[in-house]
């Protein structure tokens, strides 16, 4: 008996011991949990609470309406509105294939498209079907029983350009995406495009939205809109003359620049083939090039002033001085130089008015290469003058070492350096504005509080009455006597220079039937007000001088200009 009591009193110690061990061991794991819930709302309570309340808090941008374009006398080129877009919820769509066949038999959509970019985005909560949609389309959809549950329009801001296409590559666009594209709209997207905003609100476990919270909404910031120099009548008939020119020629490319020479301040530019935004898929490859200052060329005979007035400064020649031009064939080392005609002895006046080749060269050997590479340096050529727009080109002017003995008379007749035709027509406005060379621009003001005129960079480079001989008497000579004789105007004094050179082979030498045909001229002769340059790339027409293919229309041009700035000086004066 004795031996069983033993056993059982051991037993009872034993169970007593577990129990002891399993509540000792209870009491601590309730004094971890206890602690750590104590260290979950005391401790990091604040760090909890702020991340449920951001799976909470969603954020939508709001788009800042972009600034308007508009030209010198306040009519818009470019202005903003809003349109509708239609969107769907992806995660709420049970049946794609029926719904995306029902929508597109309301309004024109791809429909194995959307149907794509649908199944890859299930899971989400948001995809754009289409965007900007018309007035009819809106009212389609509106009329429709289309389940509102699935889909949205969400309001966007959209482009419009209310002169269509005029002024297109100074303007460029603004895409679908609110991103400036090409022209001024790219130049000065930052500026035009403004600073979006952001807007928050609390969203349910479903993405429904509970509340706004508009006191930590960030509002959106509008544009800035500019004030361009163009003037829309101007650029109008400057396209229309432009669009009458490519039609008779055919040429690969061509362009025209009217300019104030007095403060460089850009009337009209124009660059065909033109950008058409609606056929964007037909447009030609070189159609969004800008060839007014994107296209470099060998500028010919209208470089031939600026070495003329460059010498006259220099003190290598003088006013009425005269040079033989050897009856049409002048040796210079190796080369032979040839004019188009046969000429003895011409005066300065009289080399300008002819374009005598053989006289220029020698102009050019009383200054010297480096006389010469300085005045190229001088009027702007190889670098960019810095005119607010994308894609300018600098041109080309080789290094003075590279030079020799053929540069001499080849640099004179405007050969052996590139130029494009905003470079050239800033360099003649040097000539028409006495002697001063101004800073061509398009941007004439930013309509914002702190608003100022686009300051002018001005800098004199040849004596005044140097540049009032060579406009007054040589380059009136050259349309009243001269190859510019089909831009005379009636009634109005008229100075001007053709230019005609052919197109460089990059295999060497030029191109026998391929030339850059040029005119610039201006008026009126004794205080230019205008300056119009047309540059056409390989004209098709059978004579392919600048006196016969741009002349006539840059006289068409001018005299519209002038007469539309009388217009204005009459109208305020009333």
């Amino acid at each position: 008996m004795s031996g069983v009591e033993t056993d059982s009193s051991d037993s009872d110690q034993n169970t007593k011991r577990r129990q002891r061990f399993v509540s000792g061991l209870m009491i601590i794991i309730w004094g971890i949990l206890v602690g750590r819930l104590v260290q979950i709302q005391v401790a990091s309570g604040n760090q909890f609470t702020a991340q449920a309340t951001r799976q909470q808090i969603d954020e939508v941008t709001i788009s800042a309406r972009p600034g308007d374009i508009l030209d010198r006398r306040g009519r818009l080129l470019a202005t903003t509105l809003k349109v509708p877009s239609l969107f769907i919820d992806p995660s709420r769509v049970e049946d794609p294939a029926t719904l995306i066949r029902e929508l597109g038999e309301l309004i024109e959509i791809d429909v194995d498209r959307v149907s794509r970019q649908l199944s890859a985005y299930r899971s989400k909560k948001f995809l754009w079907i289409k965007r900007q949609l018309s007035e009819e389309e809106v009212l389609t959809l509106q009329e429709s029983e289309l389940d509102w549950n699935v889909f949205g329009l969400r309001d966007e801001f959209k482009r419009f350009y209310p002169q269509q296409t005029l002024a297109r590559h100074v303007l460029g666009i603004r895409d679908i995406d609110g991103k400036g594209r090409g022209g001024v709209e790219q130049f000065f997207d930052k500026e035009l495009k403004g600073r979006s905003g952001v807007r928050r609100y609390v969203r349910d476990a479903r993405g429904q939205m509970l509340e706004m919270l508009e006191e930590v909404t960030i509002a959106p910031e509008m544009g800035t809109s500019i004030v361009l120099t163009l003037d829309s009548v101007i650029q109008l008939f400057t396209e229309q003359a432009l669009d009458e020119l490519v039609e008779r020629v055919q040429p690969f490319g061509a362009s025209t620049i009217v300019l104030d020479p007095r403060s460089g301040e850009i009337l009209a530019m124009a660059s065909r083939p033109n950008l058409v935004l609606d056929s964007e898929d037909e447009m030609p490859p070189n159609a969004w090039t800008n060839h007014a200052i994107a296209s470099a060329y060998e500028p010919g005979s209208t470089f031939k002033p600026l070495v003329a007035a460059w010498a006259l400064e220099r003190n290598a020649i003088e006013f009425n001085e005269s040079f033989q031009c050897e009856w049409g064939a002048y040796r210079m080392g190796t080369r032979v130089l040839r004019d188009h005609h046969s000429y003895g002895v011409l005066g300065l006046d009289e080399i300008l008015i002819k374009s005598s080749n053989i006289g220029m060269a020698k102009i050019g050997e009383r200054l010297g290469n480096a006389e010469l590479h300085q005045l190229a340096i001088k009027l702007g050529f190889g670098r960019r003058t810095g005119i607010e727009l994308p894609g300018e080109a600098g041109g080309i002017v080789r290094p003075l070492d590279r030079w020799d003995d053929y540069s001499t008379g080849s640099i004179p007749m405007g050969h052996e350096l590139s130029v494009t035709p905003i470079q050239m027509i800033a360099a003649h406005a040097m000539l028409a504005n006495r002697g001063q060379r101004v800073s061509p621009h398009l941007v004439r003001d930013y309509v914002v509080e702190t608003s100022s005129p686009q300051q002018v960079l001005v800098s004199e480079m040849i004596r005044p009455e140097i540049a009032s001989w060579i406009v007054e008497s040589a380059l009136v000579g050259v349309i009243e006597e001269g190859t510019g004789h089909r831009a005379r105007i009636s009634g109005l004094s008229v100075f001007g220079k053709t230019g005609t050179a052919q197109k460089y082979n990059p295999e060497g030498g030029y191109f026998d039937d391929r030339h850059v045909s040029s005119f610039i001229c201006g008026a009126p002769a004794d205080n230019p007000r205008v300056l119009v340059l047309v540059c056409v790339d390989e004209p098709t027409s059978e004579t392919q001088s600048g006196g016969t293919v741009a002349a006539p229309y840059a006289s068409k041009i001018l005299e519209s200009t002038i007469r539309q700035l009388d217009l204005y000086a009459s109208q305020d004066r009333r």
